[in-house]
């Protein structure tokens, strides 16, 4: 058993190492961070199970005025005492799901996303351990699961939906239907959060995914960053037309 339990371990560890490597190459660190936007910052909760890589998510409570019911990743807006998007998105996971700031290894920020409220959303990712039981915060959470990461490159239920954006074109968004059988329930996980899922999935296999995808795979760090600067420079064009 000893033998069988330091293998799985040594697993573990080998999965986490190539993640790490991987997500460092993609750290974008405080590049993004003076952009004149209000700021927004959601954690990306990785964990090691039976050998393969989850991401932890949650529900939105149906008491938020703001897109109750939605799947998202533990996060909020930033305030005044963060010192920077980590700060915000270790306090805000642990004000949802009780998840304890020295918990969780932080590796990196990822591209930012822009939100339909025309918040800057920095993805965090981090390292939790798989034995965290969550305490959802029932105020702000209804429920939390897990997914396997693989899942957002090589989904059994997706479609593309359609989506109007802040600056006013029509685009469209990721859609995912994940069936979790252990709690015998169905989550439907799209825009913004399925963008960063996806986008996460990408940058740690490195592989094509079974639906198209907005970038250029054999350089995905070029594009996704021309991705981001064309989505803020409409945003930011249609706010000078509106002055």
């Amino acid at each position: 058993m000893a033998a069988a339990e330091r293998e799985d371990e040594l697993e573990r560890k080998s999965v986490k190492e190539k993640a790490r490597l991987r997500l460092r190459e993609f750290d974008v660190g405080d590049k993004f961070s003076r952009l004149p936007l209000p700021k927004a910052s959601v954690l990306l909760p990785l964990m090691v199970r039976e050998g393969k890589l989850h991401l932890l998510l949650t529900v939105r409570s149906m008491q938020l005025r703001r897109s109750p019911g939605e799947v998202c990743f533990p996060g909020g807006k930033s305030e005044a005492i963060d010192k920077d998007e980590i700060d915000t998105a270790l306090r805000e996971a642990k004000e949802e799901v009780g998840l304890q700031p020295e918990k969780v290894e932080v590796i990196c920020r990822l591209m930012p996303g822009i939100d339909k409220m025309n918040h800057l959303v920095t993805p965090v990712v981090g390292f939790i351990e798989d034995t965290f039981q969550a305490i959802p915060n029932p105020d702000e959470v209804s429920d939390v699961f897990i997914v396997p990461l693989e899942y957002f490159i090589k989904p059994l239920n997706y479609k593309t939906l359609p989506y109007k954006t802040s600056s006013g074109h029509l685009s469209w968004v990721h859609c995912f239907r994940y069936d979790d059988h252990e709690h015998k329930m169905s989550f439907r996980i799209w825009g913004l959060t399925a963008h960063f899922a996806v986008f996460l999935a990408l940058v740690i296999f490195g592989k094509r995914p079974t639906f198209e995808v907005d970038y250029d795979l054999d350089n995905l760090i070029s594009s996704s960053e021309n991705n981001f600067m064309n989505l803020y420079a409409s945003l930011y064009e249609r706010k000078k037309s509106n002055l």
